[in-house]
């Protein structure tokens, strides 16, 4: 089944995920790597071919920009972090948990 006939055909059929993609487009270069498609089939392969090509390179550019987001949310948090005093400190407590005057 090609990619516009998931598309086209039945209705309901959501797009294949970029595994689902990559598997058909293995699947299709061996076809094509072991001769085993004739001259009439194989301009349908390879046009089903350029478009999985398409949704993988839209899935990963989609994957890029919610990693990127993703990391530049992380940084605003830790910088936020970084600038705000530790516990104990806003309040102008002093840390006791090691007073000076211990003596062993």
């Amino acid at each position: 089944m090609t990619t516009r006939e998931k598309h086209d055909g039945g209705g309901a059929s959501a797009e294949p995920s970029y595994g689902e993609a990559a598997a058909r487009l293995d699947e299709i270069l061996r076809t094509i790597e072991d001769g085993e498609v004739d001259i009439d089939h194989l301009s349908g392969l390879v046009r089903e071919a350029a478009e999985l090509v398409q949704l993988c390179r839209k899935k990963i550019q989609a994957a890029e920009i919610q990693v990127k987001t993703i990391a530049e949310q992380l940084e605003r948090e830790e910088e936020e972090r970084a600038g705000e005093p530790l516990a104990g400190e806003a309040a102008g407590e002093e840390d006791d948990a090691f007073p000076e005057d211990i003596r062993y």
